[in-house]
């Protein structure tokens, strides 16, 4: 697994090849299995208790089958609706950021990170840490976007939500393509993949981490290495990586919905859709002021 809010999760996570036992659930919890008493012991050969458990039997029978609704199981709405409700709260928040406090960006960024952590290593979702994370996102996302598209903007007078809509336009489609991909089968999420995939976003994050600390003790200028040619490959790159690890994302809900995972988790998994979209906007919006700054 990749991101850290499904690999660190027991229920989301890849199966477990060793202390796995027959007639266990996900997260521990035992399957208590029937126990039956010896022939003929008993009340239970009586008549009547035979009378009442034939009707029982066919109550059960006639009963219409029980749905992940009625088992409090994880489902597809599920993760669905969630998902839809936090981004629009994202949207609504970055678009107030936007026009009313840009300049909070930094505080957002922080409690992003900051809450971002604590719900990513959390056994259980806590829907209320996962609602402040969303706005403290939009907050960041508001500010940052004003300030990436100023730098591409510069002189021109172009207006300033050009870049933004084509970066959320660009974030949605690659969204699509992932899902489709995913559910066609054209990509298959396998032990391979994960791994090429973990190396690959290791590296990226060292060279981004050098990139900052050059370009903050001032010994580049600009986008520092993510300047130029260079920028644009690695701009590029890093959209791949984000589009995969979406497509890992989707695994990992499909996963979860088959082995049967509390329905609480739904929040665990929107979470989890929400923190790499955001990545991956962030990184079309930089591509994006590379381009159009012709820097």
């Amino acid at each position: 697994m990749t991101n850290p809010v499904f690999s660190s999760s027991d229920v989301f996570g890849e199966p477990r090849r060793t202390g796995a036992r027959q007639g266990s659930r996900p997260g521990g919890t035992t399957i208590a299995q029937p126990q039956y008493g010896a022939y003929g012991a008993g009340a239970a050969g009586t008549t009547g208790a035979q009378a009442t458990d034939a009707a029982s039997l066919d109550a059960m029978y006639q009963a219409p089958s029980a749905t992940t609704a009625d088992t409090k199981r994880l489902t597809y709405d599920d993760v669905i609706i969630k998902t839809g409700g936090l981004l629009a709260l994202l949207i609504v928040v970055a678009a107030a950021t936007w026009n009313f406090a840009p300049n909070l960006w930094p505080i957002g960024m922080i409690a992003g990170l900051v809450l971002g952590l604590v719900n990513a290593f959390k056994k259980k979702p806590s829907p209320a840490l996962i609602i402040a994370y969303t706005v403290a996102e939009g907050v960041f996302l508001g500010g940052i976007s004003i300030a990436f598209a100023s730098i591409a903007v510069g002189s021109s007078g172009a207006p300033l939500s050009g870049i933004v809509l084509q970066a959320v336009v660009a974030t949605l489609a690659t969204f699509a393509a992932a899902l489709f991909l995913f559910k066609s089968g054209k990509v298959r999420v396998t032990p391979k993949f994960t791994r090429w995939l973990l190396i690959a976003m290791v590296g990226y994050l060292v060279f981004s981490l050098v990139n900052v600390v050059l370009t903050w003790t001032g010994v580049l200028d600009g986008w520092g290495m993510r300047g130029g040619v260079i920028g644009i490959i690695v701009g590029l790159v890093a959209v791949g990586l984000a589009a995969a690890s979406l497509i890992v994302d989707f695994d990992s809900i499909k996963r979860g919905v088959e082995q049967g995972v509390p329905a609480q988790f739904a929040w665990t998994a929107a979470f989890g859709l929400i923190v790499t979209l955001v990545w991956l906007y962030l990184e079309f919006l930089r591509l994006l002021a590379i381009f159009q700054s012709g820097d």
